[in-house]
């Protein structure tokens, strides 16, 4: 149900922008932001930053997927992410999980899961998963990349820093 609070809010389900331009977050929302994170981009962390504004706390979860190949453990990468996070940012958690989103967000009373769209492409596949997850209870609120973030994926990452180990080395021998 809707309601507004004593500051002119909408709170239950919606968010508003506040009369200085901010936004106010969902009262007693906890919001969970999944992905494999391999590894955890600037584009990321941008959405994190804007997520934990709009919902009062945010769980970064680490999704371990036996069909994908990581390129560290599940704990290595959930390290390199909480190290991502400023200090500052005491309503971030970080966590990993194996099973379905939905499972985990119900288990933990999760009232949404957070998507970030980098492109028209990734809507296709992110429109599919935020119709499963509803069937299984859970909404999914999409937040869209910013433009100077969209160019870097994971896979781009990934890829980037292979080629970078692999390159010889550029010091010439006298």
């Amino acid at each position: 149900m809707y309601g507004w609070d004593d500051r002119g809010h909408v709170v239950g389900g919606a968010v508003t922008a506040t009369s200085d331009r901010g936004v106010a977050s969902v009262h007693g929302s906890l919001a969970v932001y999944p992905g494999t994170f391999d590894p955890f981009t600037p584009g990321h962390r941008d959405l994190v930053a804007r997520a934990r504004v709009v919902f009062d706390r945010i769980i970064v979860l680490l999704a371990v997927n036996a069909d994908k190949r990581p390129t560290a453990e599940a704990t290595t990468r959930a390290a390199r992410v909480r190290d991502a996070m400023p200090a500052a940012w005491g309503n971030v958690e970080v966590d990993t999980w194996t099973g379905l989103t939905a499972s985990y967000c119900l288990g933990r009373g999760a009232t949404v899961i957070v998507r970030g769209l980098r492109t028209a492409a990734d809507l296709s596949h992110e429109y599919q998963l935020a119709a499963m997850n509803e069937q299984l209870g859970m909404q999914t609120v999409w937040l869209p990349s910013r433009p100077q973030l969209t160019a870097t994926s994971s896979t781009v990452a990934r890829a980037y820093r292979s080629a970078q180990s692999a390159r010889p080395s550029l010091t010439a021998e006298a």
